[in-house]
């Protein structure tokens, strides 16, 4: 497992991505495969960055890891802010007159449909937010 901390800033972004890709550099995922988890990625990030810690900055672990049999990759996200579960809330409606009115809720749907599995915990007061995805 490979792991990075940062401070959550919408201006890290790039360093996670970096980190992520450097991660799945020769993994061997199809390029549809990668971006699904690019998109991932930067879905989680960027709530954590923009939510987690209110007006205050905090820090957040990204960790990776490939793993065999059946081969993928899980990569979990760890901050200190204010305990959320984003898998919690109903899932965003996504008719067409629900789309032309809502705000929010659509960038988690998609990670929850792209990705095999995501968990979320509160645990030693950290919310804990990983995926996992078939390479």
């Amino acid at each position: 497992m490979q792991k990075m901390t940062v401070s959550a800033q919408l201006d890290k972004l790039d360093d996670v991505e970096q980190f992520i890709q450097g991660c799945l550099k020769d993994c061997g995922a199809s390029r549809k495969t990668l971006m699904q988890i690019r998109l991932a990625v930067e879905e989680i990030f960027v709530n954590i960055a923009s939510y987690a810690y209110g007006s205050s900055i905090g820090p957040v672990e990204v960790r990776c890891d490939t793993l065999e049999d059946p081969k993928r990759t899980v990569i979990c996200f760890l901050d200190a802010g204010t305990p959320f579960d984003p898998l919690a809330k109903e899932d965003a409606d996504t008719s067409a007159d629900a789309l032309m009115e809502r705000e929010g809720g659509l960038g988690i749907l998609l990670v929850k449909e792209t990705m095999d599995e995501m968990h979320y915990e509160y645990k030693d007061g950290k919310n804990v937010l990983s995926f996992t995805k078939r390479l």
